[in-house]
């Protein structure tokens, strides 16, 4: 039944004009921003279809977290009310589509970062401009950054497990996606447990990437110790 109602996601999304999408692809569209739900991620309008989109490669604080509503301003202040475009990585479980914005030649993502209004958050920090972009926030401090010790979001999320709103939100670092495939070919499947993981480095993909918490019980950031003991 998963399957199915993915598949209706992706036509819903992507085959209405006509054009699909296949897994780990890219296509790119123009949309209005009609709404932002948080610094990361915002609401459009394509055509008759309203689309959430999840800002790949950056992670803004909670709503409800320090500084969450600067950062959903920030965002807002950028496109909101604009026709951008977006484009799409791929579909996550959470059926939201994860994507770059980009606004007359704006790349909106990095903008967040530089702003230091988020976190680079992209998969194994492999994208070496949002790293330095942060790097400069950091040592301005510009945004969060000039806050005393700011809290990751997703360290934030694994405190507040039952806020509202955080189930949708949760453990997503950029690029993770239940279609997409990462640099070393994982994607976010069903497996659930460490006796259906074929090395440490899918593991830690289905942990980082895919938000599977159960594959670190001890909550220590590691995961499946029989995999992965004493490997960084």
């Amino acid at each position: 039944m998963k399957n199915i109602a993915r598949l209706l996601i992706c036509i819903a999304l992507f085959c209405a004009d006509g054009v699909a999408q296949g897994a780990g692809s890219t296509q790119e569209f123009s949309a209005k921003v009609i709404a932002v739900l948080d610094g990361d991620t915002v609401l459009v309008l394509r055509g008759h279809h309203k689309i959430k989109v999840r800002l790949a490669e950056i992670d803004a604080p909670e709503k409800a977290q320090v500084f969450g509503e600067a950062s959903k301003r920030s965002l807002s202040g950028i496109v909101l009310g604009k026709q951008v475009k977006v484009a799409s990585q791929a579909v996550d479980k959470y059926g939201r589509i994860v994507a770059h914005l980009s606004l007359d030649g704006l790349d909106v993502n990095a903008e967040q970062i530089r702003r230091g209004m988020a976190w680079e958050y992209s998969s194994y920090h492999s994208n070496q401009r949002l790293v330095a972009l942060e790097a400069e926030a950091r040592q301005v401090p510009r945004g969060l950054w000039a806050l005393s010790d700011p809290l990751p979001p997703w360290e934030w999320r694994k405190a507040h497990p039952n806020v509202a709103g955080n189930p949708s939100h949760a453990a997503l670092p950029a690029g993770s996606a239940a279609v997409q495939e990462n640099t070393l070919g994982f994607t976010c499947g069903s497996k659930k447990h460490c006796s259906e993981m074929a090395s440490c480095e899918e593991a830690r993909h289905y942990l980082t990437q895919c938000g599977i918490k159960t594959l670190d019980r001890n909550g220590d950031g590691v995961p499946c110790e029989s995999l992965c003991a004493g490997k960084k």
